[in-house]
């Protein structure tokens, strides 16, 4: 694991609060500030919580633990601070998280999910038999792509579906694939909440797992799992090429291997942060929403890189600090029903968080993965 020295920034930040802005200043863009309104649940407050504690200012309490994982890791501070350690914002409350775990002091619901996630393979403690019930017997056999679900679209019936809209489009485009046999958590939420050594034993476990079966090309849905395999995997000695869904089915469809059908809506699209503004894939989305015929496509005033997270990140789809009464989710749903009636993302975290934020605010708006767009367009 990288060494990583936060001691050395956490004093550099005075709390200007440039970082809880888009770009443009127009408002509130940190999920967890916009819920709490307190100065201690946007990255400036982080910092000098983080900074007292480790000056014995003030002492470990729940409360502490609760607003160092009430941080989604979105990194829209990370695009907005203006400072020159600006890149190594997140960075510091990952770190300091994992200073936590290494002391034990993490909350019982942070602690619930690594324990699930170490017993089981899943946050929710589910059979690992559930995991592919999907997949209907299409294992990975030396196939070109492994095809890598993720743990919210195995076990979450709502992002299941988009899941199964994906195989269908891989199978009527003849793509060669196959699912793991024995898939199991990849560990991204893991390591962004600070248990390094849950995810280093995770990494290698699915690393001997991929090189025993030839994995060369893996395919996921799941944008953290994309960002674990792409960024955090080559410290293990990962060689094998990573795509997330939107990039394969916009080549399939450049390559003229789906033919689209017409539809009447008008769409606007969410950045997933894992996919946006952590690994900067903004553009494919957009292009296939913008291939199909009679689509009109129109975005939300907050976008690519200045998007507003559903608050599903770093467990938080989980542990559920970020919930309730004006969740980032709600606030992001209301934004994107003022757009449009249709609401379009890809990710299984996004698509579940913004769906539940609909029906819970009662908000007549249709929130589909871009998968499941194109599957009806085909079937039209």
């Amino acid at each position: 694991m990288v060494e990583f020295d936060y001691t050395e920034i956490v004093h550099r930040c005075f709390r200007c609060g440039y970082c809880k802005y888009p770009s443009d200043y127009s408002r509130i863009n940190c999920p967890s500030y916009a819920k709490y309104k307190f100065e201690s649940y946007f990255s400036g407050g982080r910092m000098w919580l983080i900074r007292a504690f480790l000056n014995e200012e003030i002492s470990w309490s729940g409360h502490l633990g609760e607003i160092m994982y009430s941080c989604s890791t979105c990194r829209n501070c990370v695009e907005n601070c203006v400072f020159k350690f600006s890149d190594q914002l997140v960075d510091v409350f990952i770190h300091a998280r994992a200073d936590m775990v290494e002391n034990g002091l993490v909350p019982s619901k942070v602690a619930d999910f690594f324990s699930n996630i170490a017993k089981f393979g899943n946050p929710w403690g589910e059979k690992k038999s559930k995991r592919l019930e999907w997949a209907e017997g299409k294992y990975y056999d030396k196939n070109e792509y492994l095809l890598y679900a993720g743990c919210v679209a195995s076990y979450d019936s709502r992002a299941k579906k988009a899941l199964k809209a994906l195989k269908e489009l891989m199978e009527m485009a003849e793509v060669d694939f196959g699912v793991m046999r024995d898939e199991t958590c990849e560990g991204n939420e893991v390591r962004i909440m600070g248990e390094f050594g849950l995810f280093a034993e995770i990494a290698r476990n699915n690393l001997q797992k991929f090189e025993s079966e030839g994995v060369r090309k893996i395919i996921t849905p799941d944008p953290h799992a994309f960002n674990a395999f792409r960024n955090y995997y080559p410290e293990f000695g990962a060689e094998f090429n990573v795509l997330h869904h939107t990039q394969l089915l916009y080549s399939l469809l450049r390559s003229k291997k789906l033919n689209l059908g017409k539809v009447n809506a008008k769409a606007t699209y969410h950045d997933p942060c894992f996919l946006g503004r952590w690994n900067g894939l903004y553009e494919e989305p957009r292009k296939i929403l913008k291939e199909i015929p009679g689509l009109i496509f129109v975005e939300m005033p907050r976008n690519r890189k200045n998007a507003f997270c559903c608050g599903g990140g770093s467990g938080n789809f989980y542990t559920d600090y970020l919930g309730g009464k004006d969740s980032p989710a709600k606030i992001r749903i209301k934004e994107a029903a003022e757009t449009a009636n249709l609401l379009v993302t890809s990710c299984p975290i996004c698509l579940m968080m913004l769906e539940d934020a609909a029906k819970s605010e009662n908000i007549d708006i249709e929130v589909k993965d871009i998968a499941e767009i194109l599957l009806e367009v085909i079937k039209t």
